[in-house]
């Protein structure tokens, strides 16, 4: 039944209406604390989601690639190969509802508002590391770690400093953002902020943010006005030696050059205009002189000949290397951009960091007994017993409701529902209503017995039993009727029961 196209199509359009008039409804409660609007920002988001996948399958089906949706809607409206035949289509319809109807009597309408009401009572899991304690403060241990174990880092730098600079990378020399340890630098402080990011602000569109920020960045950096990268292309005239094939940064001496072999060797000389004969030694020796000392200074001996052959390489090296820095430049325009996104957590992460340093350990040991003393206390207060020696029901205030109200809906009367799994219910009035509640419905529709008003005040699994079998042989469900169940087939080889085919009969439509 629920398998045909449209009837997914129509699923789905309710489900998107049903989830943004659920988005509405959470939005209109006022989170009381941080946890509670990182919960509600997340069940929002996951909403969000659900709702472009479903409109992304929708899509699909409207576009008809296959035109399958053609083809149902042109069966339904009776058009077959032999023709149009709108009875032909009506009763196999309606065979196939009966059909379905026969194979599962106990099926009902459920209600999905129960559904998706508990979406709003979800507590999405967010992972948060103990320093970042629920999304309050920034955890850059390890980034810090790796600046001030860098060329383009201070060793003296303590972690409160570092949390002030490391938004400003303009103040980094520019010779020193052009190397490779830099740049996986960059890489990785920009991965963490954006990751904390979608955690704390789920519903902001950082795409979109990027988007904007790559279209002004292509202006700036047309225009030379990217802080701290003006000026860019070959410095003092000739190319440094940072940005050849290979990072001479990370070699100390010639013979950790000689292992990355000849070709690479040859490769990075060549890029330099430089000779590229040679053994690997040479060729290493080379090549390593062009880490301290500029192209210029070097003899004339160590070029190639032609004088055009350097100046061509030059200009690929000079490419190559603007290529990169303009990578590296519109990676800090992203992570400036989320620093000022994420200025309080900033500052909220410094301030905390400074009252750390600033307390002996005998604070730090008080405040901590402090915080788990005030735990306990909340804690005990929420496990305190109330007095309540006639066990009379809680109210809405957590406390014992008057004894004239509990006698009054004669709250001490117990009634136990074997359908239910023999579960109680005090009162006459919550045993009237739980004939209609989800736990007993769940039970007749185990049993395989429509929960109808004839059931009603019948606890007993067997009495059930036996009153659906009663209903069954008064309604004749279990004897043949041939009018209904004796097939025909005409000439077209159409199946139809007995009173539909004399009907049609008769009628001269056979």
């Amino acid at each position: 039944m629920s398998s045909t196209l449209l009837e997914v199509t129509r699923s789905a359009h309710e489900e998107v209406e049903r989830l943004e008039r659920l988005i509405v409804k959470d939005l209109q409660n006022e989170p009381t604390s941080n946890k509670d609007r990182l919960f509600q920002s997340h069940r929002v988001r996951n909403m969000i989601d659900t709702i472009i996948s479903t409109t992304d399958k929708l899509v699909e089906i409207y576009e008809d690639k296959d035109n399958a949706r053609k083809d149902e809607i042109a069966a339904l409206g009776g058009q077959t190969a032999a023709g149009t035949n709108v009875f032909s289509a009506f009763y196999d319809r309606l065979k196939e509802i009966r059909e379905y109807h026969r194979r599962h009597p106990a099926a009902r309408v459920v209600d999905a508002n129960e559904e998706f009401e508990g979406l709003l009572k979800e507590e999405p899991q967010i992972e948060f590391s103990g320093e970042e304690a629920m999304g309050r403060y920034l955890d850059l241990h390890e980034l810090f770690n790796q600046f001030i174990n860098s060329k383009f880092g201070d060793p003296s730098t303590e972690y409160s400093t570092y949390l002030d600079v490391f938004s400003q990378p303009h103040k980094i020399p520019h010779k020193l953002k052009l190397t490779r340890q830099y740049k996986e630098y960059m890489e990785n402080l920009l991965e963490y902020l954006i990751y904390f990011f979608q955690r704390t602000e789920p519903l902001q569109d950082l795409d979109r943010i990027f988007s904007k920020i790559e279209t002004e960045f292509e202006d700036q950096w047309a225009n030379n006005a990217i802080e701290g990268w003006e000026n860019m292309g070959q410095e003092n005239g000739h190319v440094p030696a940072q940005h050849t094939v290979i990072d001479l940064d990370y070699y100390s001496t010639v013979e950790e050059l000689v292992e990355v072999g000849p070709e690479k060797l040859k490769e990075a000389l060549a890029a330099l205009g430089l000779k590229t004969g040679g053994t690997v030694q040479q060729r290493a020796e080379r090549l390593f002189l062009t880490k301290n000392t500029p192209l210029e200074k070097l003899d004339k001996k160590h070029f190639a000949k032609g004088s055009r052959v350097f100046q061509q390489n030059g200009t690929a090296a000079a490419l190559q290397q603007d290529e990169n820095s303009k990578e590296i430049a519109l990676m800090e325009a992203k992570m400036q951009k989320l620093c000022d996104l994420l200025d309080e957590t900033i500052a909220r992460t410094r301030d905390n960091i400074v009252k750390k340093q600033a307390l002996t350990y005998e604070e730090i040991e008080a405040e901590r007994e402090e915080e788990e003393t005030q735990a306990d206390t909340e804690s005990d207060e929420d496990d305190q017993q109330i007095y309540n020696p006639l066990k009379l029901p809680m109210g809405w205030d957590g406390k014992p409701i008057p004894y004239w109200l509990y006698k009054l809906h004669g709250l001490g009367q117990e009634f136990k529902c074997e359908i239910c799994g023999n579960y109680s219910y005090w009162g006459r009035r919550a045993f009237e209503r739980h004939f209609k509640e989800w736990r007993h419905q769940h039970g007749m529709r185990c049993l395989g017995i429509p929960n109808t008003k004839n059931f009603n005040e019948i606890t007993s699994i067997e009495e059930a039993k036996d009153l659906w079998k009663k209903i069954q042989e008064r309604q004749g469900v279990n004897k043949w009727r041939p009018d209904l169940e004796e097939e025909y087939e005409d000439k077209e080889g159409n199946i139809y029961n007995k009173k539909t085919y004399t009907d049609l009969q008769r009628q001269g439509l056979i």
